[in-house]
């Protein structure tokens, strides 16, 4: 890539962290909101709705955002494939395409991918192509970005846009987010990434972990556990554990059972304040 286009589009990444930090001013503070250019390549191909290959054979994931489960190998007798919307929504973007790779911080993942979010050099006023799939509903917001990723709070506002009309993902019943209250339906989430929204009911700590309980049958009912030693995490994102009893909140990570089903919050960005008391 030029160096002169190059630097146009540092330029261009920093105008779009300020308008990112500008549409979320009254969310709390996130580092994630600064991103750096580190890298630029052509797009060869795509391997799933996150994931591309660079010309030079590197690897990167897009931070910030889970894609639903590929289409059946094996589709109903008489039905057609379905094809991954969140794939297709990606290699539309960016196949063939220059982009600059842009993070908090560098990080990696366990196989090598880097992880990071890409702004497309062909465009003159570049966009987050993380961002852009949120918004046309072909992926979710995941519950963890690691800080390598896209601004979380503008993520998060794109979802709820393309949720609010019921684009892509969001027009599936399956992928709605599901409430506190319905325990049977939760514990059919076994396993899967899911959203849940209700009102916290009460904060127990116990050993070394705190338990954020969304009824009063705590083994029955909906639980969310953060793990002692990370409880500065949420205090200095402005979730300090103890204080979200009566607050109304959406929960996103992976719906583990036991007893009652339960999510595990490794960190704040799994936990978003919906009402105040």
């Amino acid at each position: 890539m030029p160096a002169r286009l190059f630097a146009s589009l540092l330029a261009g990444t920093g105008l779009a962290a300020s308008s990112w930090a500008a549409e979320t001013k009254n969310a709390p503070p996130s580092p994630a909101c600064h991103l750096e250019p580190f890298a630029s390549g052509t797009v060869e191909a795509v391997v799933d709705g996150r994931t591309f290959v660079l010309a030079d054979g590197r690897e990167v994931r897009l931070d910030g955002i889970e894609i639903p489960p590929g289409p059946a190998a094996s589709p109903a007798e008489g039905e057609s494939p379905k094809p991954d919307a969140a794939a297709a929504a990606l290699a539309a973007l960016v196949v063939g395409n220059e982009v600059v790779l842009t993070h908090a911080k560098a990080a990696t993942d366990r196989y090598g991918r880097m992880l990071a979010d890409a702004l497309l050099a062909h465009r003159n006023d570049p966009s987050s192509v993380t961002k852009t799939l949120v918004a046309q509903g072909v992926v979710r917001v995941a519950g963890r970005s690691g800080g390598a990723g896209a601004c979380l709070p503008a993520l998060r506002s794109a979802e709820r846009t393309a949720r609010s009309a019921r684009l892509g993902l969001w027009d599936d019943p399956r992928y709605f987010p599901r409430t506190a209250e319905d325990v049977g339906r939760l514990s059919a989430e076994h396993g899967r990434f899911t959203l849940v929204e209700g009102t916290v009911v009460s904060v127990r700590e116990s050993g070394g972990t705190i338990y954020v309980n969304f009824g009063r049958r705590w083994s029955e009912d909906f639980t969310v556990t953060i793990l002692k030693r990370n409880e500065r995490l949420f205090t200095a994102a402005g979730l300090e554990p103890r204080k979200l009893a009566g607050r109304r909140v959406m929960v996103r990570g992976w719906m583990e059972e036991r007893g009652g089903p339960w999510i595990e919050a490794a960190g704040p960005d799994q936990i978003e304040i919906v009402a105040e008391k």
